[in-house]
C-alpha cells in the first residue's frame, strides 16, 4: 500500500513541477514558470505545495508552515537572482548572498550514503530549515564553484530558467530539450 502511494506521490509530482534540472538549486527556482513571459505562473502557492515538490527533491518533511513557505520563496527569489548575476559574469547582489548564507548556516542536514545513493538527512527539530540549508548550499556551490561560468538562463520562448551547461562546446541553449528546445524546434516546423 505504502509503495502505492509513494508512486502516487511522484506521478503527481512530475505531473505539476519540472524536476529536469540536473541542478537542485536551479529546480528548485523553477518552481516558478514562465518567468519572462507576462504572467509567471507560481507552483508553491501554498505550504502542500512545497511539501510535494520537497518531497519529489528527496527532501521530505512532515510539515510546512505558512511562514516556512514565505522564506522558503524568499529563497527561491534570492538564488534566481543570484543565478541570473552569474549568468551574466556579475556579482551576486550582497543581499542574496546573505540570504543564501544565512539559509545554509541555519540548516544541520547531514549528507547519507543509503543503497548506493546520496541522501539528506533531516533532523526533527526543523526539517524544512535543513531543506532549505540544503537548497542554499547546493546554490552556493553551483554559483560560486568552478562551473560557474557554465550556468546559463534558457532562451526558450517565456522560460528564462537557469541551468548549467554541460555541453562539451558550451553551446546549449534551452534548460531541457525535451521542454523548451522542444516548442522551438516545433515552433520552426510550424512556420515552414
Amino acid at each position: 500500500m505504502v509503495v502505492h502511494a509513494e508512486r502516487g506521490v511522484i506521478v503527481e509530482a512530475r505531473r505539476l513541477f519540472r524536476l529536469d534540472n540536473e541542478v537542485l538549486a536551479f529546480r528548485f527556482t523553477a518552481t516558478v514558470s514562465d518567468r519572462a513571459g507576462t504572467e509567471p505562473l507560481e507552483r508553491l502557492f501554498n505550504p502542500g505545495r512545497f511539501e510535494l515538490w520537497l518531497h519529489a527533491a528527496g527532501l521530505d518533511v512532515p510539515d510546512v508552515s505558512p511562514a516556512e513557505l514565505r522564506y522558503a520563496l524568499t529563497l527561491r527569489e534570492a538564488i534566481y537572482r543570484a543565478g541570473l548575476a552569474v549568468a551574466a559574469t556579475q556579482r551576486p547582489d550582497p543581499s542574496d548572498a546573505a540570504i543564501l548564507n544565512g539559509a545554509a548556516a541555519a540548516g544541520q542536514p547531514r549528507p547519507g550514503l543509503e543503497n548506493g545513493l546520496a541522501v539528506w538527512h533531516l533532523g526533527k527539530q526543523a526539517p524544512v530549515a535543513d531543506a532549505l540549508g540544503v537548497l542554499a548550499a547546493d546554490a552556493i556551490q553551483i554559483l560560486g564553484g568552478p562551473d560557474r561560468s557554465r550556468i546559463k538562463t534558457c532562451e526558450g520562448p517565456g522560460c528564462a530558467g537557469l541551468f548549467l551547461d554541460t555541453s562539451r562546446g558550451t553551446n546549449r541553449r534551452w534548460c531541457s530539450m525535451n521542454t523548451c528546445g522542444n516548442r522551438v524546434k516545433k515552433a520552426r516546423l510550424a512556420d515552414k
